[in-house]
Parts: C-alpha cells; structure tokens; sequence
C-alpha cells in the first residue's frame, strides 16, 4: 500500500510520543515544561489535520483510519500518565482514570458494535470531540505550567473534560444499549 501525505502526519504523531516523554523528563532548566508542551500540541494539531486532510483530498485508508485513533489515545494516555506522575495527587488521578478507563471502553463498544456491523450507532459525536478539546487544552495546561492561573484553568477543564467524557460514554452506551442487551 502507498502511503499518503494524511498517514505520513498520523506516523509522526506516532514518532513523537517518545520524544514528548524524553522532554517531559529533561531538567527544568532546560524548559522541560515548554518543550514537553510544544511537542504536545505539534502532535495534537497534526491530528486535526491528517483527518481533514484524507477527508478533503480523498486520500482515507483503511490504515490511516486504523492508526489515527490509536495514535491519538497513545498520546493522551501517555501525556494524563506523565501529568498524574507529575501532580502525584488523587484529585488528578481519579479523573484522568475516568478518561482513560472511558477510552478503552468505548474503543472495546465501537470494535464490538463493528463485528456485528452496527458500528455506526457509536460514530464520533460532537460531546466526544468537545471533551477532546477541553482534554487537550487541560493537558497542555498542566504540562506547561506557566503560571498558577494557567494550573488553576488546567484543573478546571480537567473536570469539565472528565464529565464530558461521563457525559459522551453514558450516550454511548444508550445508543448502543439495544445491542448489548440482546439475547
């Protein structure tokens, strides 16, 4: 299979989760927080455009479609556990568990919900990239660190992303209740 420009993005989201973690790692003076941010939102923002760009230039792949999912919860998951580390605190940990226990969940219903060929009553809805949005602007808060406002706002949609992510799971699963209780 060729690969595309769209898969190229997604494959360098995938190169620089490690490189996010080596810099989360690196001493402070070394603008650990700033560099671990930028790297963070490079691969965040290349995950809006490999998807609008297969979209839009009519280059999906049944790769694309399979590596852009796994590269974006590999690299929430990786940044919540380098965030929860850092905080080392429960009320970082308990909703960054909700979200992470949400992802696997919901990523076991669509596979699920796919096998019996009703995949499409768990598409992506708008409260899903709504709490992506605010997960993503939560974790480049509490990476960066700038200032304790910015740590304050972090904690805030941290929440709000924890609920929405309640929220968009309990839709989930009631979309797809009719299937999961079947006999």
């Amino acid at each position: 299979m060729k690969l595309n420009f769209p898969t190229y993005l997604t494959l360098f989201r995938v190169v620089l989760i490690p490189l996010f973690v080596m810099a989360f790692y690196l001493p402070p003076q070394w603008y650990a927080p700033e560099i671990s941010t930028l790297i963070f939102f490079i691969a965040s923002i290349t995950d809006a455009f490999d998807g609008y760009l297969a979209r839009k230039w009519n280059q999906t792949t049944r790769l694309g479609a399979f590596l852009d999912p796994v590269a974006d919860k590999v690299l929430v998951a990786v940044a919540f556990v380098c965030v929860v580390e850092y905080y080392h605190t429960w009320w970082v940990t308990i909703p960054v568990c909700i979200m992470i226990g949400r992802e696997i969940l919901i990523s076991a219903l669509r596979e699920w919900m796919a096998e019996i060929g009703e995949r499409a009553s768990v598409a992506v809805s708008i409260w899903g990239k709504v709490k992506t949005s605010a997960q993503m602007l939560a974790l480049g808060g509490m990476l960066w660190r700038q200032s304790e406002f910015m740590e304050i706002l972090a904690f805030i949609l941290l929440y709000v992303a924890a609920i929405l992510t309640i929220w968009s799971m309990l839709q989930y699963l009631q979309a797809s209740k009719s299937s999961l209780l079947k006999f």
